[in-house]
């Protein structure tokens, strides 16, 4: 059912926790799965020099927020603002279907963050889809 990479995440997660007095803070969740994921950054002449999370949710939903800090850490803004639910779902080597929310709200979270980071009021963002993962929208596949 879930990767061996998926597993590892699961039962290793990398950079979890909080950074005090991060200058980036993203926080997404879904009100149809009850996964919430909360994202913090410490950003430097626009690099990602450490990034944490806080996740409440299901395995895959923490090995999503595992996978995706490990891939926005050391990256320029920019870079890490063009992660996708896809990219993250290929480092693990896929999820089942109806887990691929959680890739979504990954990437959700990460943007969420940058967004704080620029300034931007709105850091909380709802992923509230009412079909499944398969026809939702928001889901890069």
């Amino acid at each position: 059912m879930y990767s061996e990479k998926v597993m590892d995440h699961f039962a290793n997660p990398r950079n979890v926790g909080e950074i005090k007095n991060a200058n980036a803070v993203g926080e997404v969740g879904n009100a149809k799965c009850g996964d919430i994921m909360k994202i913090y950054m410490d950003i430097e002449d626009d690099v990602i020099k450490d990034v944490k999370f806080k996740t409440f949710g299901c395995g895959a939903a923490i090995a999503t927020s595992s996978m995706a800090t490990e891939m926005v850490k050391g990256k320029s803004v920019d870079e890490a603002l063009k992660l996708s639910n896809k990219a993250v779902m290929e480092a693990l080597d896929g999820l089942p279907p109806e887990k691929i929310h959680c890739s979504v709200l990954a990437e959700q979270a990460i943007r969420a963050a940058i967004d704080n980071y620029h300034g931007k009021e709105n850091t909380n963002v709802h992923h509230n889809c009412t079909s499944d993962c398969e026809s939702c929208p928001h889901v890069e596949k």
